[in-house]
């Protein structure tokens, strides 16, 4: 289940939703490269129409939820309209989740999800893409920059990633020992299509892919922030401070008090913090 060798993104698009009424958003299936169709949605953010920019000229940011969330989750919608005062958005359906295909591999095959949705920022314009994850998508960001190096289009102008793991198969929090049990057991994974609307594949990873801490050092120099709450029910701060250190001096480490786990504890100061380092370090015009 692992990641074949990275290759181009397939660039073509399906429409299953027409824009409607006053609502800018664009909604599209994207496919990937190993043919899964991934629901995207496109959304010019709302900088644009107080200052005549067009959204090209403004960086797009590629906002990678957590698992079991989806591009719908009111807390994916929060992050985007956070992220609209600065640029474009896209957000997307891992696959296994929402409207999106295939099934969830909770971290391996995810990576090509979100080179298809930074390519689709780039086919519609924007020269300077960041991307944003969130937990599952906080390890996604980190591991899709790795492998898709700076000599290729789908590789970011800057990274954040928060609330991810530092190393896989953590078991040391009570719910990462539930996540394990629904990944892992029949039982558990029927749970999380009922009740959690994620589908995961039943096959383990072979061979384990590179771990989010061995793909930060080959970042670099792209520039990489790195948010984690200290009260993560998730995982401790030694996750984040490892992350930060194999970055080294192109990393940037934020440890929020009193900040919980992932999008649903990201408030709207954070965001807003976010997207000014974001903007920063990409220009918020060219």
């Amino acid at each position: 289940m692992a990641l074949s060798p990275a290759g181009r993104v397939a660039r073509s698009t399906a429409r299953p939703h027409s824009e409607t009424g006053g609502d800018a958003r664009l909604r599209t299936f994207l496919y990937t490269s190993d043919g899964v169709p991934i629901d995207s949605v496109y959304e010019p953010g709302t900088v644009v129409y107080s200052t005549g920019t067009p959204p090209s000229a403004r960086p797009a940011f590629v906002v990678a939820h957590g698992f079991t969330g989806d591009a719908d989750r009111p807390q994916v919608r929060r992050v985007a309209e956070a992220f609209g005062r600065y640029g474009g958005v896209v957000t997307f359906s891992f696959r296994g989740h929402g409207a999106s295909g295939g099934r969830s591999t909770v971290g391996d095959r995810e990576v090509l999800d979100l080179a298809a949705a930074v390519a689709r920022a780039r086919e519609l314009g924007h020269r300077r893409v960041v991307t944003v994850g969130f937990s599952m998508g906080g390890s996604v960001v980190l591991r899709q920059a790795a492998l898709y190096g700076r000599d290729s289009e789908l590789h970011p102008d800057a990274v954040v990633s928060v609330s991810a793991p530092a190393r896989w198969y953590y078991r040391g929090t009570a719910p990462m020992r539930r996540l394990h049990w629904l990944v892992t057991r029949p039982g558990g994974r029927l749970v999380s299509r009922c009740a959690l609307r994620t589908r995961i594949h039943h096959r383990a990873w072979d061979p384990v892919p590179l771990s989010p801490v061995e793909a930060v050092p080959r970042i670099a120099p792209t520039p990489l922030l790195v948010v984690h709450g200290d009260q993560d029910g998730y995982f401790p701060v030694d996750h984040p401070r490892m992350l930060a250190a194999a970055a080294g001096d192109h990393g940037e480490l934020w440890l929020e008090p009193g900040m919980g786990h992932a999008e649903h504890a990201a408030g709207d100061g954070l965001l807003r913090r976010i997207g000014d380092w974001a903007a920063a370090r990409t220009g918020r015009a060219g």
